[in-house]
């Protein structure tokens, strides 16, 4: 299952598990809806990949268990700053490739 990583790794913005507002890419790598749209272009720093709409984690036992309360998100944040100049070079590399075809 998801992480559900608590806050934006570029500048802790707090995302909780019910956030619509959180982004994430393939490899976990999470973000808030600002950064991915004003800052990163829809590009990860870490990867290149294009971020999607984080999951929401059901507060309802609707079937099985599957709950935020049963299986919480960690409470330790991952900070991972942007060095924003080679971040310009990567998204001037791979910002025109569309996210599903980098």
């Amino acid at each position: 299952m998801l992480q559900l990583r608590p806050t934006c790794e570029r500048r802790a913005a707090p995302l909780p598990p019910d956030s619509t507002e959180a982004r994430i890419w393939s490899y976990e790598c999470t973000s808030c809806r600002t950064c991915v749209d004003t800052v990163l272009g829809n590009v990860c720093p870490n990867g290149g990949g294009g971020f999607e709409p984080r999951p929401v984690r059901p507060s309802t036992d609707w079937v099985g268990g599957n709950t935020v309360t049963a299986h919480p998100p960690p409470a330790t944040a991952v900070e991972a700053p942007v060095d924003l100049a080679a971040h310009r070079a990567l998204v001037a590399a791979a910002g025109a490739v569309p996210p599903e075809r980098r």
